[in-house]
């Protein structure tokens, strides 16, 4: 009973509309304050911070305090995994309400944040390379990187080496709400989207976690992951070898 009566608890703090739309924003990966939460949901500074009391107290967001500033972010990543898979289901209702496609539904559609790694086309696209490179594995219960992933990835600028005290599981499937397959999670995954940041690859767009991708981002993908983003009809990637090379076309997989 206690544990139903829980679910219930967390079920009503993220189906209110201001509380979810804060907790999509935070979702990005970034800390925000209080009145950036409130313009993002459209309330007042007051209400704001009731609401975020509540998901602090829930343990669904923690506080870090800067100064006079006091920033929210998402608490854990099984916090931010568990925000994922209800959008997940939202992706999959059945019937599926009619929405019109906006541009920012498009840009979140190609490339966003999921917490601290990549998703959408982008995130998907660099995993199914991955995956044809023979440099990770992934199933429905977990993930690896091989001897060859743990070289390539090193030398493309990723630390695979956890923080000590760190519980985050290092390699892990997140299934994706908009492509309807896999991108890479865990550790692995949020070095990889941090190496495309530092890089100058990915940019992020201001207010959403839309994610824009560079010239030489788009250069980038290609000539070290084999990701060809030119021609999305096809939807192809390719097999990279040791070198960082691009071998033959591997069709990715629907």
């Amino acid at each position: 009973m206690v544990a139903a009566a829980n679910m219930v608890e967390v079920a009503a703090l993220v189906g209110d509309t201001a509380r979810a739309t804060m907790l999509a924003a935070l979702m990005g990966g970034q800390a925000l304050t209080g009145g950036e939460l409130a313009y993002l949901a459209h309330i007042s500074r007051p209400t704001a911070s009731e609401h975020l009391t509540k998901l602090v107290e829930a343990r669904l967001l923690a506080i870090t305090k800067q100064g006079r500033f006091r920033y929210y972010r998402i608490a854990s990543p099984l916090v931010a995994k568990m925000l994922e898979s209800i959008k997940l289901v939202a992706a999959l209702e059945v019937p599926p309400r009619y929405q019109p496609r906006s541009i920012t539904d498009d840009a979140l559609r190609f490339a966003r944040t999921c917490y601290d790694h990549l998703a959408g086309q982008v995130g998907v696209a660099i995993t199914d390379a991955l995956t044809a490179g023979g440099y990770i594995n992934l199933t429905e219960d977990g993930g690896e990187v091989t001897e060859s992933g743990v070289r390539f990835l090193t030398d493309f600028g990723a630390n695979l080496t956890p923080q000590s005290r760190s519980r985050r599981i290092f390699c892990q499937p997140c299934l994706d709400w908009s492509e309807r397959r896999y991108h890479v999670a865990g550790h692995v995954g949020a070095e990889i989207c941090r190496c495309c940041m530092a890089l100058g690859w990915l940019k992020r767009e201001r207010d959403t976690r839309a994610l824009r991708l560079t010239p030489s981002g788009r250069s980038g993908l290609l000539e070290r992951f084999g990701v060809d983003l030119d021609n999305p009809e096809r939807q192809r990637t390719r097999a990279i070898v040791g070198d960082g090379l691009s071998a033959s076309a591997v069709p990715l997989r629907r």
